[in-house]
């Protein structure tokens, strides 16, 4: 077990592993930190969920991440739960995740729905963009919430949307209020063109193996049917 004791800590093992769920759950496959905000690390470290602190509160790293670094993904990406991908293992993931292929081909083959083609395009036109704006610019209703909620994760285990920080509302003043809001964009806004050119390259078989073999250095334990899951979009 890798004992993290804060971010740099976090840091310096993500780096090395390459990718791993968030928190919470190692979901049979790996985690950096498998335990969640309510339970009782297994071995002895000040690091806590939600105290708001940026050396010690994982719910900070992932925003320190995303604001800091230029080499690390964080989203909703494995088993529809947040994870991170290092600039160095994001091509493996998009090889196997879109093998190749755009938005536009996913939703002629129905892979897409809707809802996501309108989140997709918004995203894809405007730029980064927070939920709540998505939401108003994108016309949904509260009806289409399950709608809304459903296709973000999708366009997110497909890795064409991806988040980039967060940000607060703000009321017709321009002044804040409210929580956060998650702000998201597209892979090709978040990584550079080498990433794609390099998933390009390989066969999604290849790399669905090499993830696989770094998945069994990470966890020997892990069954086949959970690395499946985790691999699978």
């Amino acid at each position: 077990m890798r004992c993290i004791q804060n971010y740099d800590d976090f840091l310096t093992e993500l780096l090395d592993c390459g990718f791993t769920l968030a928190g919470g759950s190692d979901k049979g496959v790996f985690s950096l930190l498998p335990w969640a905000w309510d339970e009782q690390p297994p071995y002895p470290t000040p690091v806590k969920w939600h105290t708001d602190d940026p050396v010690t509160d994982p719910w900070q790293w992932r925003i320190r991440v995303l604001t800091q670094r230029d080499d690390i993904a964080y989203a909703k990406v494995f088993c529809r739960v947040a994870g991170y991908i290092t600039r160095q293992w994001y091509p493996f993931f998009l090889a196997v995740r879109r093998q190749g292929r755009s938005f536009d081909d996913f939703y002629q083959d129905g892979l897409m729905s809707q809802a996501a083609k309108r989140i997709y395009t918004l995203v894809a036109q405007n730029g980064p963009m927070a939920l709540h704006e998505i939401k108003g610019q994108g016309g949904f209703t509260r009806d289409e919430k399950s709608a809304f909620d459903r296709s973000i994760v999708d366009l997110q285990m497909a890795m064409f949307l991806t988040i980039c920080g967060q940000t607060q509302k703000t009321d017709r003043f321009g002044k804040p209020y409210g929580w956060n809001s998650t702000v998201l964009c597209t892979t090709e806004q978040f990584f550079d063109e080498a990433v794609f050119l390099q998933a390009q390259r390989l066969s999604a078989i290849e790399a669905r193996e090499a993830i696989r073999s770094q998945i069994h250095k990470l966890n020997p334990n892990a069954s086949p049917k959970a690395i499946e899951r985790f691999l699978n979009r």
